[in-house]
């Protein structure tokens, strides 16, 4: 199989050819790239396989993952299909490379953690876990998608209290989403814009590292 995708994986310094690991597939925002989200996740690489997908539009500078028909609203067809690539992906790495299929995770960010979201919805319990930052599920993902049990999938969501992208109101709509679909749910807010603050970066990374040794 040929990916969809462009990626750089990050493998653990000291790997035994005999294990498998823990792994975290990145998701980065519209108009963004891999790098962004491989500074982003740097802390954790002596713990997990870092896998960091590269959208595959162009967009500006960078790249994105689906077009817009207007903020908010993702086009349809780009989006359903770039659900079930990445699906595709993450089952393309896994049988690649040492990943614990087990203990996969997706941690993205704004559209990259629409999709981070969304996978989890369908993928359920297929993944241990995502780190979704500044983003929300669709409602026609919601309403017409068919939706896996969260209930073993760990979520750590959080939101910029002064978001102009998406308003915080936003964040807190997901939070009541996923809040009766799972007890394994972390929502944090931070006094930032739409980005991730130095907190909001701690925070996950401490949440992932006890998270993978439960």
């Amino acid at each position: 199989m040929t990916p969809a995708y462009q990626y750089d994986i990050q493998l653990p310094r000291h790997m035994d050819p005999d294990k498998t690991y823990p792994t975290i597939f990145t998701l980065h925002g519209k108009g963004s790239n891999e790098e962004d989200m491989s500074g982003l996740a740097a802390p954790l690489a002596a713990d997990f396989i870092m896998i960091h997908i590269r959208g595959n539009l162009m967009f500006g500078p960078g790249y994105q993952f689906y077009e817009l028909k207007s903020l908010g609203n993702p086009v349809r067809e780009m989006f359903d299909q770039a659900v079930q690539q990445l699906e595709k992906f993450i089952h393309y790495a896994s049988d690649k490379y040492p990943v614990d299929v087990n203990r996969r995770y997706v941690l993205g960010f704004s559209q990259g953690a629409i999709l981070s979201m969304t996978l989890a919805l369908t993928m359920g319990d297929r993944l241990k876990g995502i780190v979704a930052l500044n983003g929300y599920v669709p409602d026609f993902v919601k309403g017409e998608y068919s939706l896996q049990s969260v209930r073993d999938v760990s979520v750590f969501l959080s939101h910029g209290e002064l978001d102009p992208v998406f308003p915080i109101s936003i964040g807190h709509e997901t939070a009541a989403y996923f809040q009766p679909r799972t007890p394994h749910l972390t929502f944090n807010t931070y006094p930032a814009a739409h980005g991730v603050s130095e907190e909001n970066q701690r925070d996950f990374v401490r949440w992932l590292k006890q998270d993978v040794s439960i």
